[in-house]
């Protein structure tokens, strides 16, 4: 197959070589993957770069839409369209859909942390700290993991969104909910087992 290097000038590889390529690919040859990757990911990368504006996450659908093309390439027909063509759409499709699928994301979280400033407070931290010495919280705390008790003390008692404590730990919002959901549930037990131990005591 012919070369997919580009040539002295930089000039892109052919459409030629590229089609030749994806249509080894198509037909099983997966030796063909890697000289199809090289003639066109630079191409794919800037595409989705200037659709995400986020050098980490076009990097990441970058390797999507190769696996796509990949598993879809028998798909691809030459009387429809160029092959880098196919590839190039098939990206711009993955990048729109990442787009739309953090907008949604940050759209619930802020739905999330408008209802969190006029809602009650959460049941689950007002039964593990509602009406307990602090000493007994601390103590308690202290027994969680790391992790758990960096960011319930954020929470809770630095007072912190969880915006803000994702934001101050460097994690994904997800994250720092669970870390502080599962925090809680452990402190609430733990100080369940405390409480019990003083009235038997």
């Amino acid at each position: 197959m012919t070369s997919t290097s580009e040539g002295p000038a930089g000039d892109p590889p052919s459409t030629d070589v590229v089609r030749e390529a994806l249509l080894a690919v198509a037909a099983g040859d997966a030796d063909a993957f890697p000289a199809l990757y090289d003639a066109t990911s630079a191409r794919v990368y800037g595409l989705v770069l200037r659709v995400l504006r986020d050098p980490a996450q076009a990097e990441e659908v970058t390797q999507e839409v190769y696996l796509e093309v990949f598993r879809r390439a028998a798909s691809f027909d030459p009387s429809r369209g160029s092959a880098p063509g196919w590839i190039l759409m098939l990206a711009h499709r993955r990048a729109v859909d990442r787009v739309r699928s953090s907008q949604s994301q940050s759209d619930r979280d802020v739905a999330y942390e408008s209802r969190s400033h006029t809602e009650e407070p959460d049941p689950t931290s007002e039964e593990a700290l509602g009406g307990l010495e602090a000493q007994q919280v601390r103590s308690a705390l202290a027994q969680l993991s790391e992790r758990q008790g960096e960011a319930v003390r954020l929470a809770y008692l630095d007072g912190l969104t969880h915006t803000q404590v994702a934001s101050h730990l460097g994690i994904p919002l997800g994250t720092a909910k669970t870390r502080i959901r599962d925090g809680l549930l452990t402190l609430r037990r733990l100080m369940g087992t405390t409480q019990r131990r003083e009235e038997e005591s």
